[in-house]
């Protein structure tokens, strides 16, 4: 297992819909066997699909705190309800987050490592992080969703602050 290097805009393969598994075989557990490795070295995080680590496969891990790891392999959004606004970020634009519209409720269906089906309905975080990765398989990036400009904000590091900003 290894910590892949995270692809970041321009990279093409960012924006290249990625192709089905047609085999889970050895090479796709390795694969998301280092994609959870790279996505728990990063310290702020949720998910991470296999084309922002140089693959352009359809595979997606998300991890969340407190929920269980989910793998996915072929995943597809088979429906969205109801709308809300997010601030959102991604490992491929760091140093950036953006306010955009997500879904309340999405329901999905995938493999999983093992090859089995499943459907999986989530809320809150766990469907924003589904809509996210599953969006990073065909090409498309939180940035596409924004309205306008204004809405995406460079991330302040904590050491940026200057006195009074911060607590002391």
């Amino acid at each position: 297992m290894a910590v892949l290097q995270i692809r970041t805009l321009p990279d093409p393969i960012l924006r290249r819909k990625a192709k089905r598994v047609a085999k889970i075989d050895d090479s796709v557990q390795k694969l998301i066997d280092d994609m959870i490795d790279t996505l728990r070295a990063e310290p702020n995080r949720a998910g991470l699909a296999a084309p922002q680590v140089g693959v352009p496969l359809r595979v997606a891990v998300i991890e969340l705190p407190e929920q269980e790891l989910v793998t996915l392999i072929n995943p597809e959004i088979t429906k969205k309800e109801g709308e809300r606004i997010v601030q959102e970020g991604c490992l491929s634009i760091p140093g950036y987050f953006g306010e955009i519209k997500r879904a309340v409720t999405v329901k999905v269906k995938a493999k999983d490592r093992y090859g089995k089906q499943f459907r999986l309905k989530a809320e809150g975080l766990l469907a924003q992080a589904l809509e996210q990765e599953i969006e990073h398989l065909d090409g498309v990036l939180y940035i596409d969703h924004l309205e306008s400009e204004e809405k995406l904000f460079e991330a302040v590091q904590e050491e940026e602050l200057t006195e009074g900003e911060g607590s002391n």
